[in-house]
């Protein structure tokens, strides 16, 4: 399978990624903790059905030392015990973010007041700026139907 389109043979989209990578390494090197930064990106590419984000995000946060039994669990995190209560309040209000088209009044004030209880402002500030930044590269990459498997973790920091 090959990409519709070549990002990075484009001078267009050379000029917007090098703003978007920016963006990228801004949300990483927030305070938002970087397990968290992993498990959400995964879960947003997970519903977008992004299989190079899932390839790249699967991979970052192993070689960080995620354990796979978080990572198989990721899209069933509800029924899992293995994330904690401010992960799940994570990966509730990515979820609610990510289907803003799915429910009336995207992300709830008490999936918000949750997240709120774990997380402080600069913290909630780069969550959401993660989920914004994770479906826009969701959608470049499966409108582009960029082909998954070959990431190597670290490739893009």
């Amino acid at each position: 399978m090959d990409a519709r389109l070549n990002y990075f043979a484009s001078p267009t989209a050379g000029k917007a990624f090098k703003h978007l990578m920016s963006a990228g390494k801004a949300i990483k090197d927030s305070p938002l903790p970087a397990a968290t930064q992993e498990l959400v990106a995964l879960r947003v590419s997970q519903i977008n059905g992004c299989a190079f984000c899932i390839d790249m995000h699967t991979k970052d946060a192993a070689a960080a030392g995620e354990t796979a039994a978080r990572l198989h669990l990721v899209a069933a995190w509800r029924e899992a015990t293995v994330f904690t209560e401010a992960e799940r309040a994570a990966l509730e209000l990515a979820e609610q973010g990510t289907r803003i088209a799915d429910g009336a009044g995207g992300v709830s004030d008490e999936v918000w007041a949750a997240a709120a209880k774990h997380y402080d402002e600069e913290q909630l500030t780069a969550l959401v700026v993660l989920v914004s930044f994770m479906n826009t590269a969701n959608r470049l990459n499966v409108i582009a139907q960029q082909p998954a498997g070959t990431y190597e973790p670290g490739q893009f920091h």
